[in-house]
């Protein structure tokens, strides 16, 4: 079966902002793997290429273009291509990368040559983030960091989990740590589960398991019973983190981590100052490429305090942000 391409020039800012699961939030089904480049000519301007298992109509282009302001009046080109042509191409430029101790790759390339890396694969076939975005980098990085310094978890939750990847890294990490890793998107959540088997994760909700739910944010019963999490990890957007304050500090211990990413340089005071109002204090920020990825500790005197008995469990929610 014949696959699409269809490519619109871009800046480098633009291509940045669209690296990650942006294309999962498309009003398009199904959704197209989002590939940016460089243009081969001149390394100054960028391409973004959306690859689509059907031809894309007008509102599918107008969805892509969307996206991409300096695009506004720009032709979009659409070229026919075969199935080897579809899978070569929409893998390409996602090439292995190690961060730390840490070997990030598709499951289509050979596994890391050094045995000492720990080996993270997820199947780039599918609409969701291969782990390449600078805020998954980062994440990565400042979980690597909190290990070689000697920090130890035993109970931890990934909000907005996407593929699932960070909570496969902390599981390497910590594991003995109980892991609960939760997306609003039931998508996201069943290809984790599809990628944590491809890791040899095993995921469920007896002893040992990851568990993998689907619920916005922190919002799920099981989330609130296990709570409270000595590390919370939350790789999503400025303005949803910035919601997710008070529901976030809500679960986690007194001491404990926070990581959050998913925002730009010109929102990490915002989000950081969102964070101080619920008692936590920021101990460390690192950025790539104007993504900042900000670990935060929240202060002794703001502990987690768990219902009293007999109070009313808020009801599970199912919208969007």
């Amino acid at each position: 079966m014949a696959s699409y391409k269809l490519s619109l020039p871009c800046t480098r800012a633009e291509a940045e902002a669209l690296e990650g699961d942006v294309a999962a939030f498309l009003d398009v089904d199904p959704s197209p793997v989002l590939v940016t480049r460089e243009r081969a000519e001149d390394s100054s301007e960028w391409i973004v290429e959306a690859y689509f298992e059907e031809e894309p109509d007008a509102h599918a282009a107008d969805a892509i273009r969307a996206l991409i302001p300096s695009a506004a009046d720009a032709d979009a080109e659409i070229e026919q291509l075969g199935d080897e042509d579809w899978v070569t191409a929409s893998q390409s430029g996602l090439d292995p990368f190690t961060v730390g101790r840490f070997y990030v790759r598709l499951s289509g390339e050979a596994p890391p040559d050094d045995p000492s890396l720990i080996d993270l694969r997820i199947d780039a076939s599918r609409a969701f983030g291969t782990g390449h975005h600078p805020t998954t980098f980062g994440c990565l990085s400042a979980l690597d960091d909190l290990r070689s310094s000697g920090a130890r978890f035993s109970r931890v939750a990934d909000i907005g989990t996407g593929t699932g990847l960070l909570a496969f890294a902390a599981a390497h990490l910590w594991p003995r740590a109980r892991i609960v890793a939760s997306d609003i998107d039931p998508v996201a959540v069943e290809l984790a589960a599809e990628f944590a088997e491809l890791n040899g994760i095993a995921t469920g909700r007896a002893a040992g398991d990851m568990t993998l739910l689907t619920a916005p944010g922190a919002d799920h019963p099981l989330i609130r019973r296990r709570a409270p999490y000595d590390l919370v990890i939350a790789n999503i957007l400025a303005g949803p983190l910035i919601a997710l304050a008070p529901d976030l500090a809500a679960i986690q211990a007194e001491g404990g981590t926070l990581v959050l990413a998913g925002l730009m340089s010109d929102q990490a005071e915002r989000v950081a100052a969102a964070y101080r109002r619920q008692g936590y204090r920021l101990a460390e920020r690192r950025e790539r490429e104007n993504w900042p990825t900000l670990v935060l500790k929240k202060r002794r005197r703001h502990g987690f305090r768990r219902k009293a008995r007999g109070a009313r469990e808020a009801p599970t929610g199912t919208g969007e942000w």
